[in-house]
């Protein structure tokens, strides 16, 4: 592809875009491809196919086979393009490798085997978005640390400061998602005694909105938003919640701190590291810990100014500029091998 351009090209393989959420992957790269130097040529690849079973994987392969470019960028999801990927051009970027938790060992086996072993054979350079999930690749993999870069996730410019007065009385709690690890069924238990308004975005399973109703909990359920719409959740709400049991990154958080709003999450793995000084940490195993974490926040006033203000710091380091700046880094390494 490159022989035809006088600057060198960044390929940006991506998966198939989706109609309804999970659209972290596509805003990462769109923001990095946006923002790269005159010298570098970005191009946009998203994969004809979703990663749906074996033909469209090998059809999709075959695909970026033939468009590589100077740098060619895996960017997450589908690991198993890098197969046929020139390996000293190769970038593979991994969000998390929450797959390994799968129940069925044969299931862990196989997609480590294709996800994980595999992949990091034909990659020249790995990126993480945490150092969180780097340990944990590094845990299935013998790949160098050396050549494992951690990379955070930029936030969006459209994540702006929305001042609002904190409703002690009964204040909202925003949950984004409602997949197993999002660890809702312990949220309901830890709030069903404080007065308080649950908004959730999600399609809750039905047990999950039963509990709701018999612990008689205020709540609202949305899904299929748009980001204008959940960036008014954001705006509505006077606590966010993302006491996961997993999470790769955690953007929630900073998306939150970028707007002012107080936040708890949980103690483990990315989310402390993503979140610094700028949020209540509890126990996400802890049912009794996460209810003294919500009391916490609102009965304590000053505390929770200093958790918003320390927000506002803790969202520079996840700039757009911040971030492509180590991109950047990254491509150019690979040209000057």
């Amino acid at each position: 592809m490159s022989k035809t351009h006088s600057r060198p090209i960044v390929v940006f393989f991506q998966r198939r875009p989706r109609k309804f959420g999970n659209f972290s992957v596509e805003f990462i790269f769109d923001a990095v491809r946006r923002n790269l130097p005159s010298d570098l040529e970005g191009v946009y690849h998203p994969a004809k196919h979703e990663s749906i079973g074996l033909w469209k994987r090998l059809y999709i392969m075959w695909e970026a086979a033939q468009s590589q470019g100077d740098v060619n960028h895996v960017t997450g999801d589908v690991h198993f393009l890098t197969l046929l990927l020139q390996k000293r051009k190769t970038v593979l970027t991994v969000l998390d490798v929450g797959f390994m938790k799968h129940p069925s060992k044969w299931a862990r086996a196989f997609l480590k085997f294709f996800w994980i072993t595999l992949p990091v054979k034909k990659a020249q350079l790995i990126t993480t978005i945490s150092q969180a999930t780097k340990q944990e690749l590094l845990k299935y993999t013998s790949f160098p640390a050396e050549r494992v870069k951690v990379v955070y996730v930029p936030i969006s410019d459209d994540f702006k400061p929305i001042p609002k007065p904190f409703n002690k009385e009964k204040p909202v709690i925003l949950q984004l998602g409602v997949a197993f690890n999002k660890n809702i069924e312990r949220l309901i238990e830890a709030i069903k005694d404080i007065p308080c308004h649950l908004e959730i975005v999600g399609k809750l399973p039905e047990p999950l909105l039963e509990k709701l109703q018999a612990y008689n909990i205020s709540h609202q359920i949305s899904w299929n938003l748009s980001n204008e719409e959940v960036r008014q959740k954001y705006a509505e709400c006077d606590i966010l919640s993302l006491i996961s049991t997993y999470e790769g990154f955690g953007m929630p958080i900073v998306e939150a701190n970028a707007v002012g709003r107080a936040v708890i999450t949980a103690n483990i793995l990315s989310m402390p590291e993503v979140a610094g000084n700028a949020a209540h940490l509890v126990d996400p195993f802890n049912i009794e810990s996460m209810k003294s974490g919500f009391l916490k926040i609102i009965d304590d006033d000053e505390y929770r100014e200093q958790l918003i203000a320390n927000g506002f710091i803790n969202r520079r380091r996840f700039s757009i500029n911040k971030i492509t700046k180590e991109y950047i880094k990254i491509y150019k390494e690979i040209l000057n091998l």
